[in-house]
């Protein structure tokens, strides 16, 4: 597929950090703010990020070419720094939650949005530009996770055995990239005890509609020996309406979202996150106005190209 298009030029402005005080929060949450340079009744994507090596990816500072991209197509892209940050691991190694802070990178998002407001009039020329009934949330990795349980996953406290309910209902959509799967006993690679979180997932009450994005040669053996299946779990498992794009030839990196150049992306490929920016663009074009035809045509070119990025299914 080609990636020629016009947000290859289209003018992108980005803001950061907007500070935003949180009770209870041993920090400020931060986040970045990247936008179309003109355009009104613009839709928004939370953006959470995952849990890399980098020390900066994971962070309002990393996703700059899925970030940028969507943003040239017309989104308000929203990317907090999560408690889970490299960036911030030093200042609270002891606080009830660390490392990973699976529930509050989920909270993150729901203090993002009731700020909303402030977050819009604080960023230069961006106040009064922004559709605050067209959300989308949309997760790497980790970041997938956090998405599922703000689709309506729903997770069980490894600590307390509570079942937990953290659903965003100002949520329209969900965009989960390389996303873990199933927890129990397919949980069996060496780091699974790391996660104690995934046990108990269940996608069975992930209703919000979803486009569920996994690289057909990303296996996490870390995790699991389910293969790169597991990270469909969350279409595999949870109700429609949801769609599957998976991408051919692309490991966890999904060719390189989470920053340019950088050194732990295993599948370096520029024309796989243009194609992935522009599909998940697309759909959530058509999940925010069903009469757009915007995924029908993307998806047509995608199984009509002679040389596909992947393939898409529906249910």
């Amino acid at each position: 597929m080609s990636t020629s298009t016009s947000a290859d030029t289209t003018p992108v402005l980005s803001f950061s950090p907007v500070a935003l005080s949180v009770p209870g929060r041993p920090v400020d949450l931060q986040v970045r703010v990247s936008a179309p340079a003109t355009g009104t009744g613009l839709p928004v994507i939370l953006l959470s990020h995952g849990h890399g090596r980098s020390n900066h990816l994971s962070s309002l500072n990393g996703y700059a070419p899925l970030a940028n991209l969507w943003a040239a197509l017309g989104f308000v892209v929203i990317q907090p720094t999560h408690l889970s940050s490299r960036t911030l691991s030093h200042l609270h190694a002891d606080t009830p939650g660390a490392p990973l802070f699976w529930r509050s990178r989920a909270e993150d998002m729901t203090h993002v949005l009731d700020r909303l407001d402030l977050i819009e009039a604080a960023v230069p020329q961006l106040a009064g530009r922004v559709d605050h009934d067209k959300i989308a949330v949309a997760g790497h990795s980790l970041g997938g996770h956090t998405s599922c349980l703000l689709l309506g996953a729903r997770a069980t406290d490894p600590d307390t055995g509570e079942e937990v309910n953290l659903i965003e209902p100002r949520i329209k959509a969900g965009v989960l990239l390389a996303a873990p799967g199933r927890g129990g006993d397919v949980l069996t690679g060496p780091m699974a005890a790391q996660v104690s979180f995934l046990q108990g997932i269940d996608f069975s009450t992930m209703t919000t509609p979803a486009l569920v994005v996994a690289g057909d040669k990303d296996d996490s053996r870390h995790f699991t020996d389910m293969g790169p299946d597991w990270h469909a779990d969350p279409y595999t498992l949870a109700p429609g309406p949801k769609t599957l794009l998976t991408l051919f030839d692309a490991e966890h990196g999904l060719g390189g979202i989470a920053g340019y150049d950088a050194a732990e992306t295993t599948d370096e490929d520029p024309e796989r996150v243009a194609a992935l920016g522009r599909l998940t663009a697309a759909w959530l074009r058509t999940a925010f106005h069903p009469e757009d035809t915007a995924w029908r045509t993307a998806r047509e070119t995608l199984t009509t190209h002679p040389s596909p990025v992947g393939r898409a299914e529906s249910k």
